[in-house]
């Protein structure tokens, strides 16, 4: 065999392990709100690095990583790690909560909450507007083609007070492209789910079958319903 071509096919299988290896590590999953508007929001690049190093330990299940692991997977330097986390708690946007493990031990995490919070009061100040007529919400495309997949994930991610897994999101896409379900309509099967203390797409699922069983598909029709049966 022609000894490029044996080289060539080194390379391939190489890169094609490589590629496994990574693929292996997992994927984080990001809010389009923050990649769209972090700038807005005076975050610079390098902070926006950190939050998203900070995102992937998180989701891992590392909430308090050292400022040596999160700079080993950047080009920054420890130094550098303690200064931006100083700035966003500074900034308000990173706190340092206690919580406690399985075992009663006190730990620390750290939270984005706050981060989120500002990016959610942007959205409602500058993206959102009320049209007066039928004063009813509308949403402006922002820069990433704003979509009701997006806001209801966030929304639930807030109620939740946790991360959606990607298999969630996919239940919610679902909802809407499959079932046909509004946004304002899984906005108020969530807000049923939030007063139950019910933390669970199934729970907001169940809801919605109900109300399908009932023929009930608009806003008005469930809220109707909702004030019978209170």
């Amino acid at each position: 065999m022609d000894y490029l071509l044996v080289q060539l096919l080194f390379l391939e299988r190489k890169s094609a392990l490589q590629f496994n290896d990574y693929r292996a590590l997992g994927f984080t999953t990001l809010q389009n709100g923050l990649i769209a508007y972090y700038s807005k929001l005076n975050i610079s690049d390098a902070e926006l690095l950190l939050i998203i190093q900070l995102e992937a330990f998180s989701q891992r299940g590392e909430s308090f990583p050292s400022n040596e692991k999160i700079a080993a997977n950047t080009n920054l330097t420890v130094a550098d790690v303690g200064n931006i986390i100083q700035r966003l708690i500074d900034r308000d946007y990173l706190t340092i909560e206690q919580v406690k493990d399985n075992q009663d031990k006190i730990g620390n995490r750290y939270s984005l909450n706050k981060l989120y919070d500002a990016i959610d009061q942007y959205i409602d100040q500058n993206v959102l507007i009320k049209d007066k007529k039928r004063e009813k919400t509308v949403s402006v495309v922002d820069d990433l083609d704003n979509n009701p997949l997006n806001y209801l994930s966030r929304k639930v991610e807030v109620e939740f007070g946790r991360y959606l897994s990607p298999i969630e999101r996919e239940e919610i896409a679902q909802w809407l492209s499959v079932d046909h379900y509004t946004p304002e309509v899984i906005g108020l099967a969530l807000r049923e789910a939030v007063l139950s203390q019910a933390y669970s797409l199934k729970y907001i699922d169940r809801v919605l079958l109900n109300w399908q069983r009932h023929n009930l598909k608009t806003v008005d029709e469930i809220e109707r319903f909702l004030k019978r049966n209170r």
